[in-house]
């Protein structure tokens, strides 16, 4: 399957003193959405009401994650009459203050994100100065009181010749729609992660329009009757639940998480050799970068030199930052960099974290052919003109290739243009 095309860059046309000394900003795959969040709008419930309804709004459909499409190279969209008979006729018809005094935890209700205005399309919504085509995402994955109508919409969908894509990573996607799926995705993932709250046990309450969630003081639904955190007695129905830490002071909404983690591109002393490293369970003569997860009170540029020392032995001096990558499996967002070792710090050594099964240093020259001919996902065909035991990386919609092609193509020296350092 073609590798798609990457996001262009936020005004990659316009002069500036930035765009002089460090070139071009670079765009990866899942960033690069058309829509804007409009965030301040998610409380407002007229709006979001009359943006659910519009016939120009689209409505992007999740079974248990996997999204709704014509085939993997493309995202299919219902219809407010099609999810109406899941969503109700307006879910948004009282304000969030009243959502919450009514909670009901024995109700089950479909997950629903705003997702954003595309402000291309003009003939769309419009409210006050804000103008453009709604989205929206909704889980539909059938549970508790609305498997019925959850399972009807599926297979009305299906009927059209229309399919949940399921996998572990959709990367075959146009730029634009990738980066939509990817904030539906992470969102999605993020709500149906935390049903329940933190501090006290209780099931929660999805709110700001699928983007944080609370934990109601009242729930009409007959609840176990919690004494104190861990302890509980007989079942009896109640309205009022426990004191929760959560709804005093000024913490007392959950966010969703995204979790900072680091992917490097290492170079030798001299420059002529990059550090790649394989998990055992890739294909024959796949590599990579390195990455890691970011510590708390740990900087970007600890975290990278942290991550190459434990996974492979190496010393790194100098760590600067490349471009980030939102990255949707689960919360991730991957912030690449380049590092370079200290003289005398080249020595691998894998006795520190057994998370790699091989890491070795590659010239520059091998890099660069590889990138031409044996880039691809993991299980796919390598392109064209490979020859088999030659050195696998990541398509170009991974970070990591991104990377690599950043060092192999003279960005150290500020020849390519899209960088200087």
């Amino acid at each position: 399957m073609p590798q798609p095309e990457l996001p262009e860059p936020a005004h990659a046309e316009v002069d500036s003193m930035l765009s002089r000394k460090f070139g071009k900003e670079v765009a990866n795959y899942f960033s690069g959405s058309p829509l804007n969040r409009v965030s301040f709008m998610r409380t407002d419930h007229a709006f979001l009401s009359a943006a659910l309804k519009h016939p120009s709004t689209s409505f992007l459909l999740f079974n248990n994650l996997s999204p709704l499409a014509k085939d993997p190279t493309k995202l299919e969209y219902a219809s407010f009459k099609d999810i109406q008979p899941l969503v109700g006729d307006d879910p948004y018809s009282k304000t969030e203050e009243q959502l919450v005094s009514e909670y009901n935890s024995s109700i089950t209700v479909s997950q629903l994100l705003f997702l954003g205005l595309d402000e291309r399309k003009k003939s769309g919504f419009e409210w006050s100065i804000y103008h453009g085509s709604p989205y929206f995402a909704l889980d539909v994955t059938p549970k508790g009181t609305i498997s019925s109508a959850a399972e009807t919409l599926i297979e009305l969908m299906k009927s059209r010749g229309l399919q949940f894509v399921e996998g572990r990573m959709h990367m075959s996607l146009p730029a634009e729609q990738a980066a939509v799926y990817a904030q539906a995705r992470a969102l999605l993932d993020w709500n149906a992660r935390n049903p329940f709250c933190a501090q006290c046990g209780q099931p929660t309450l999805s709110i700001n329009a699928g983007t944080k969630r609370t934990c109601p003081p009242k729930d009409m639904a007959s609840l176990t009757n919690t004494t104190s955190i861990g302890s509980t007695t007989a079942a009896t129905p109640a309205t009022e639940r426990p004191d929760c830490a959560t709804r005093k002071g000024i913490s007392n909404l959950c966010f969703p998480r995204t979790d900072p983690t680091v992917i490097m591109a290492v170079l030798s002393a001299d420059s002529e050799r990059i550090l790649l490293g394989r998990q055992k369970r890739w294909p024959q003569y796949w590599y990579s970068t390195l990455a890691g997860f970011v510590e708390p009170a740990e900087s970007v540029e600890e975290a990278v030199r942290r991550e190459v020392w434990e996974e492979s032995g190496v010393t790194l001096g100098r760590v600067v930052i490349h471009s980030t990558q939102p990255w949707p499996y689960p919360a991730n967002l991957m912030i690449g960099a380049i590092g370079q070792c200290t003289p005398g710090g080249e020595e691998i050594v894998l006795k520190h974290d057994p998370e790699l099964e091989d890491a070795k240093w590659v010239t520059v020259a091998e890099v660069k052919e590889a990138l031409q001919v044996g880039t691809s996902g993991l299980g796919e065909e390598a392109g064209e003109g490979y020859k088999e035991g030659g050195l696998r990386l990541p398509p170009r919609t991974a970070i990591a290739n991104q990377l690599l092609s950043a060092v192999t193509g003279g960005l150290l020296e500020g020849g390519n243009g899209e960088s200087k350092m």
